[in-house]
């Protein structure tokens, strides 16, 4: 008898961006059964609740309690998770400057006509504290 071929394993991230989609998509908080729901029902529940405990401590999301449970919010819109990612790659870099440039020289044409404007605006003080347009609470 032939042996079960497994499921193929989902890339990484996968599952933590459906379910930050669903609660960016939400007008308010959902507990892990309505984001189950919002999905369409394909992850367990208890699936839904590890994601959900992972994103909590990655800080990506934030719980109030909901019953003998959590509701969880999105902290960031997609736009700032990326920015906190990006920023969390840089923090890790022992060679700031190095890793700087790179990630410039990689940067589109178009990408770095935008990262030169926005820098333009944001003046000399833009960097410092998240100063650029477009970079408020949300980012």
């Amino acid at each position: 008898m032939a042996e079960a071929t497994p499921a193929p394993r989902r890339p990484a991230g996968e599952l933590e961006a459906s379910v930050l989609a669903a609660l960016w998509a939400a007008d308010g908080p959902l507990t892990p059964a309505e984001v189950q729901g919002e999905l369409g029902g394909r992850l367990a529940r208890t699936t839904v609740t590890t994601i959900l405990s992972r994103l909590h401590g990655k800080g990506a999301v934030s719980r109030t309690r909901a019953g003998r449970g959590f509701a969880y919010s999105p902290i960031h819109d997609s736009a700032g998770l990326t920015a906190r990612r990006m920023r969390s790659e840089l923090d890790k870099q022992d060679d700031r400057t190095t890793a700087l440039a790179r990630f410039v020289s990689e940067l589109t044409t178009e990408d770095e006509r935008l990262l030169r404007s926005l820098l333009d605006e944001a003046g000399p003080e833009g960097g410092a504290g998240g100063h650029l347009p477009g970079s408020g609470a949300t980012s």
